[in-house]
């Protein structure tokens, strides 16, 4: 056994049961999307094809403008007219604590 995966084992060891269970989602999402290595379809091939072209002449929409949005309209749905998420620029302070 290599001396990072014995001390990987120690670590996991020490760990309480609560970090454990997070611990191996994270480490089933490492592993399932090393498998994900399969080729794709031709449809697919086409849709990612017709993306890149897009992208070529389009700019895309900023994460944070997406977050922004949804939120709004989530708060909206929700009936939370006078939360922190009814207006869209009052979440800043989300990116100020990330």
């Amino acid at each position: 056994m290599s001396d990072t995966r014995q001390h990987a084992h120690e670590l996991i060891d020490r760990m309480p049961d609560t970090q454990l269970t997070a611990l191996v989602g994270l480490l089933e999402t490492f592993v399932d999307s090393a498998l994900e290595d399969e080729e794709i379809g031709d449809e697919e091939a086409r849709a990612v094809a017709r993306s890149k072209e897009w992208f070529k002449h389009n700019q895309g929409t900023p994460f944070e403008d997406v977050v922004v949005n949804w939120a709004s309209r989530w708060s909206r749905s929700a009936g939370l007219r006078n939360s922190a998420f009814a207006d869209g620029p009052a979440i800043e302070w989300f990116w100020d604590t990330r």
